[in-house]
């Protein structure tokens, strides 16, 4: 039985929620909240594979530690714009 949109986003939003790391919860969470019933397929693709990275990893790049890699960087753009006025306050 093939999964539905909604138990996909649901999914994606738990993974997002439950990282390793606090400061990759924050962003990745906050981002699902934000976009991801509104993702279209492509969208929630780039998100998984994004979701499938270490939070090590995610961490510098989203935050521009480290460059990403190009198949990731445009996820991590989207992701890292979003959340650059909280990596500022020091979240």
């Amino acid at each position: 039985m093939a999964e539905t949109r909604e138990i996909r986003v649901k999914r994606l939003r738990m993974r997002a929620w439950h990282r390793g790391i606090k400061e990759m919860d924050l962003i990745l969470g906050g981002w699902a909240d934000a976009h991801l019933n509104d993702a279209d397929d492509q969208a929630l693709d780039a998100f998984e594979a994004v979701l499938a990275e270490a939070d090590h990893d995610l961490y510098q790049w989203v935050s521009g530690q480290a460059d990403a890699p190009a198949g990731l960087s445009p996820m991590l753009d989207r992701i890292a714009a979003d959340m650059t006025p909280t990596l500022g306050r020091g979240a």
